[in-house]
């Protein structure tokens, strides 16, 4: 018997976060301060205790910039991929934590379209000889 495995998702967001470190602090931090609110302390392993949605820990999460503040959210864990719905879960805690301007889900197989930006517009060379 075949086993189909469902489809693996990630979360593309925007924010005014220039590095991974920054994007991923902002990530974790309202997380961290509600942990710390309710037991009192705050320990690094406690990342994977903490949980963003239902079958999703902080410390499940990994951050990867994409473009200039546009980053992606995916589980680091092989065996527990972010699925359609916990991706969704994960998206709208993201959005009551209010440190991103912009996120998005998309299947992780897919390529990731991107606003470019000024600098980046596409001009044709001229065909004067």
């Amino acid at each position: 018997m075949t086993e189909k495995k469902g489809r693996e998702y990630c979360l593309i967001v925007e924010g005014a976060y220039l590095t991974e470190s920054e994007a991923e602090h902002a990530l974790r931090d309202p997380f961290i301060e509600d942990w710390v609110e309710q037991t009192g302390h705050f320990k690094v392993h406690n990342l994977d205790d903490i949980q963003v949605t239902p079958g999703v820990t902080l410390g499940s999460l990994g951050v990867v910039m994409l473009d200039e503040r546009v980053f992606e959210m995916a589980s680091v864990d092989p065996d527990h991929p972010l699925t359609e719905h916990k991706a969704k879960g994960v998206a709208e805690a993201l959005r009551r934590q209010d440190m991103f301007d912009e996120v998005n889900i998309q299947p992780r197989d897919e390529e990731v379209k991107l606003h470019p930006r000024e600098d980046e517009v596409n001009v044709e060379p001229s065909e004067e000889i």
